[in-house]
């Protein structure tokens, strides 16, 4: 059992090699995939075969009593079911696959992966069936459960979905698209894996649960006064650029409509609410682990967001701000994903 077992995995993996290379060699035309013939496989489903069963029946029955029109149906449906094996397999041949947008999450989330299936030709396409193969067969049917149609000239888009359980780039699974219309008889497949980094996600670290306070040391603002925190409301002042939205004094403004002259104005809190707060991995104990450590970080990060506090980041050699922001927020966040340093 042991050598069937190596056996298996050196099968998988030389197979899983080939397949990329042959992608790399078949696709000119740039990023994504063409569903070429020789990309499309086909055999017959449950109903197929009883179909199958049914014709010998009538040829049986055709050849033992001398039946013109017994031949006559026998061959008829004989064809459609020829028919049918080539409509089958028109309906995935052709089709263009492209990556699509992969937003970022958290270890332990779902990620997110589009895909687009262009159709360039006149023919419109139903009942295609995408998904992960390793999805696929872990149900009964041994098939993707997100269906799709795709109008002739024109594309659809769907989107899959993939447990993120650890933090870096995560390269989608090998996708399987499956269609047996239009009659049932036959079920084509065929499969694409993308080449990283063409579709794949990133994986930030799981925020600790429940985290930490945020550290009370940091460098203050000229506006700051001490320990970084929105401990007491201090009053209001007016408003300057760049102060966040969310420390604007609405019950005042309300007051004076600043349309008829009046003045926009700020909250004000004691325990520096624009202080600079400085996070820095080498301050946090080695005893933690480089997991556990990030993963604080990555809390500390988004508590910085919420509460609108200016913040720098260190992670070994690389310093990240002082600032604030979706861009600068999205730089830590992406440097602690891909943090490579000691433990």
């Amino acid at each position: 059992m042991a050598a069937r077992s190596r056996w298996q995995a050196w099968y998988r993996e030389r197979r899983e090699r080939w397949l990329i290379e042959r992608d790399r060699r078949e696709d000119h035309a740039g990023s994504g995939l063409t569903l070429t013939p020789r990309r499309v496989y086909i055999l017959p489903t449950r109903p197929g075969l009883s179909f199958t069963v049914l014709l010998l029946i009538m040829l049986i029955g055709a050849l033992n009593y001398n039946l013109g029109l017994g031949f006559a149906l026998t061959f008829f449906t004989g064809a459609c079911a020829v028919a049918d094996m080539y409509l089958t397999t028109r309906n995935l041949v052709a089709l263009r696959l492209t990556a699509g947008r992969a937003a970022p999450v958290f270890a332990g989330e779902q990620a997110q992966f589009e895909i687009h299936l262009h159709n360039p030709t006149r023919r419109d396409r139903f009942a295609i069936m995408v998904g992960f193969e390793d999805a696929a067969s872990a149900n009964k049917a041994g098939a993707p459960t997100h269906a799709t149609d795709v109008a002739a000239g024109a594309s659809s888009a769907v989107v899959l979905s993939a447990p993120a359980t650890a933090r870096g780039w995560l390269a989608a699974p090998r996708i399987r698209l499956v269609t047996s219309f239009p009659l049932g008889l036959f079920r084509a497949w065929s499969y694409w894996k993308p080449v990283p980094p063409e579709l794949a996600v990133l994986v930030y670290p799981a925020p600790e649960t429940p985290g930490p306070p945020l550290p009370s040391h940091g460098a203050a603002s000229e506006d700051g006064h001490g320990a970084v925190g929105l401990d007491n409301f201090a009053g209001i002042r007016p408003y300057q650029q760049g102060d966040p939205l969310r420390h604007l004094a609405w019950r005042q403004i309300a007051r004076h409509d600043p349309a008829l002259g009046g003045q926009l104005v700020t909250k004000q809190f004691d325990g520096g609410a624009v202080a600079e707060l400085a996070l820095d991995f080498a301050d946090l104990p080695a005893h933690l682990g480089l997991e556990l450590r990030l993963s604080r970080l990555t809390q500390w990060v988004l508590q910085a967001e919420l509460h609108a506090l200016p913040y720098s980041l260190r992670l070994g050699a690389a310093s990240y701000g002082p600032a604030l922001g979706e861009a600068h927020r999205a730089a830590c966040l992406r440097a602690l994903a891909l943090y490579r340093g000691a433990a």
